[in-house]
């Protein structure tokens, strides 16, 4: 079946003088031709499906349990719909998937939702707050369970699978229950958002799910686990290192955990990335931050002829740099699996660690981050760098009354210890060798730095507005473009004349591209809209600012009247003679922006032109390429076609300092 090609993600690559390229492979890939008459019955199904859930939703109560029947829907729908029935052993798989949803429908209808009590491999879902799209997870929920009881967690991150559909992992998750099964435990088999390796949306799908989890079932969130293999040990190191102050503990399995010796980045023969992805590596390398598994317990695995033993081995090394060590458990002469001997040693490790669990307020705290994108660590959250993208380290002790903090590349921070049942409590704190006396509100302090003098910077009214007037890189708005897709946000397509031919079909060609992309790669649907209904929207009413979407703005000053309303409140010039940003000045005849800037109808949102999540086709063939290629703005020479690279030349690129300037 042919799709239309707006559904599809183009992979066409061009060469340095525009010619077209061999083309890249497409992932997920094209599926099998389906039978007529078994596309029909489900098709037929899924209909009577649609209805079903239609009737439901008219009864609000029921929202938040109809993405369990929804999911069953879009399984089979999209398998279908997008041509990825991959075997025709899913055939009858899709088949199923319909008649479940269909006796999930007709247990809600009666006021029942039987999977809230089962036991065993279950399969929830839910509402996505990044796009709205349905998102599954499976559960392994253990016999036996204590009514009220809190129970462990643990999460699991799957492998690379380019065919792992909804469909695909739905099934799957219904009968393995995977590589560990502790006892008195959940597990939970996280979909990731497909094949990212965890990351951007990816890595979001844990915190929603784990949202979605505490709602039906009593979880000690002082006992909670990540584990993973292969691509899901990937994901295991990075949520290992970037939140570990989540984690009783960390149990990774082989994967990778930096971009540049894995992916051999430098090797001869290939062409050095330019500065700014090179910088923006630290957004999900682990070794750079090595230094918070202080505040878990770690365990790697890897089998002792496994490529992928590479991954532990220099996380062993940087971790050694900063004065810390775990355990490596080798699987002798094992190829990329577990060896039967070593997950014994595994379990053990991760179940004392379980048995002690966190506390919710540690004596000491290490945290060392690049971007305010992670801000937080235990009960320390940093609020402003001195320069992002570089290391900031902070260390906090507290004894009784007194903490004593240490910090380096920081500007402004809190504390946020338990509450402290609304009493104000006297605290002495020393920051960098300076003592202050502050005072804890409900639990929580923060602390600014003006030149080289900290200052208390909290009172019961100003506590949530440390930040001094004027736009400021904070934790919910510091860039880089990435950033925008990882909490909710809507598309703006012009409907206007742009300023030329050129601007017009490349952005034009740009936004299809993104629309396919996000559905094939992180399995939602974007919600558009044209200007025109944005600006009459109250998506530009920032009554309430936390409710309101991120922007991505399609077009230019003629084409879409939303970028003419706030660009003159941006740091760009545009008319239709030239453009100017950074330090470039060009002709807009042949150049377009990318940028990423507070939005000047809310400011407590990000505004983007012209651009999804940046990594395109080409990363997609190797997890550890997935990383952010674009930094904060750039310039686009639109006489270079897009390829499966770049959105075009890029003629220059850089990020805006802590003020956005």
């Amino acid at each position: 079946m042919k799709l239309p090609a707006s559904l599809l993600l183009s992979a066409i690559a061009f060469t340095a003088n525009g010619q077209q390229a061999p083309e890249i492979k497409r992932i997920p890939p094209p599926g099998i031709e389906v039978p007529a008459a078994d596309r029909d019955e489900i098709q037929a199904g899924l209909k009577q499906l649609a209805e079903k859930i239609a009737e439901l939703k008219k009864n609000a109560a029921l929202a938040g349990d109809i993405p369990n029947v929804e999911i069953f829907h879009k399984s089979a729908d999209w398998a279908i719909r997008y041509n990825e029935i991959f075997d025709a052993k899913q055939i009858p798989v899709a088949k199923e998937h319909v008649q479940q949803g269909l006796v999930r429908a007709a247990a809600m209808a009666k006021g029942q939702a039987p999977w809230n009590t089962a036991t065993g491999l279950v399969v929830r879902a839910y509402r996505s707050k990044i796009d709205g799209s349905v998102q599954p997870y499976g559960l392994l929920i253990p016999e036996g369970l204590k009514p009220g009881a809190k129970v462990p967690l643990h999460f699991w991150c799957h492998g690379r699978n380019e065919k792992l559909s909804e469909l695909a992992f739905i099934d799957g998750s219904q009968k393995n229950k995977g590589e560990f099964t502790p006892d008195g435990a959940i597990v939970c088999f996280l979909y990731g958002r497909f094949c990212n390796a965890n990351k951007f949306a990816g890595e979001v799908d844990l915190f929603e799910a784990l949202e979605d989890i505490k709602k039906h079932y009593p979880i000690d969130e002082q006992r909670l686990v990540i584990r993973g293999f292969s691509m899901g040990g990937a994901a295991c190191w990075q949520f290992a290192t970037h939140h570990s102050g989540m984690w009783a503990a960390a149990a990774p399995g082989a994967g990778f955990a930096e971009t540049a010796e894995f992916f051999k980045v430098f090797a001869e023969g290939k062409e050095a990335p330019p500065w700014w992805e090179q910088v923006l590596w630290r957004w999900y390398d682990c070794t750079t931050m090595a230094a918070n598994l202080a505040n878990t317990t770690t365990v790697a695995y890897s089998g002792e002829i496994d490529g992928q033993k590479q991954a532990a081995d220099i996380m062993v090394k940087y971790a050694a740099e900063e004065g810390i060590k775990f355990p490596h458990i080798i699987g002798p002469q094992t190829p990329h699996k577990y060896h039967p001997d070593s997950k014994p040693e595994i379990n053990k490790i991760v179940d004392e660690a379980v048995a002690k669990g966190n506390f919710p307020a540690p004596a000491k705290v290490r945290f060392t981050t690049y971007s305010l994108v992670y801000p937080t660590m235990e009960w320390v959250t940093i609020t402003g760098m001195d320069k992002q993208w570089e290391r900031a380290d902070i260390t906090a002790e507290h004894t009784g009354g007194v903490v004593s903090i240490t910090t380096k590349n920081v500007s402004a921070f809190h504390l946020n210890f338990p509450p402290t049942g609304g009493q104000a409590l006297r605290i002495q704190a020393t920051v960098d060798g300076q003592k202050l006396d502050t005072t804890l509100f409900g639990g929580h302090a923060a602390f600014r730095k003006d030149g080289v003098k900290w200052t208390d910077a909290a009172t019961p009214d100003t506590l949530s507005k440390v930040a001094p007037a004027g736009p400021l890189k904070l934790p919910k708005l510091c860039g880089p473009i990435d950033h925008a897709f990882m909490s909710r946000f809507i598309f703006i397509r012009p409907t206007g004349k742009p300023l030329n031919d050129a601007v017009g079909s490349w952005a034009k060609s740009e936004m299809d591209r993104a629309i396919a992309q996000w559905r094939q790669v992180f399995r939602g649907d974007v919600t558009l809209m044209s200007d025109e209904e944005y600006l009459k929207s109250t998506a530009t009413t920032p009554a309430n600012p936390d409710s309101l979407p991120n922007v991505i703005l399609w077009g230019d000053t003629s084409s879409n009247k939303a970028i003419a309303q706030i660009a003159a409140k941006l740091p760009l010039k545009w008319s239709a003679q030239t453009l100017e940003l950074g330090t470039q000045k060009v002709d807009a005849a042949n150049h377009a922006p990318i940028l990423i800037y507070p939005n000047p109808l809310n400011p407590a949102r990000y505004v983007v032109l012209n651009s999804g999540p940046t990594f395109r086709e080409a990363a997609a063939l190797n997890n550890s390429d997935q990383t952010p290629k674009l930094p904060d703005w750039a310039i686009v020479d639109l006489r270079t076609p897009p390829g499966p690279k770049w959105p075009g030349q890029i003629v220059d690129a850089g990020f805006f300092d802590e003020n956005w300037r």
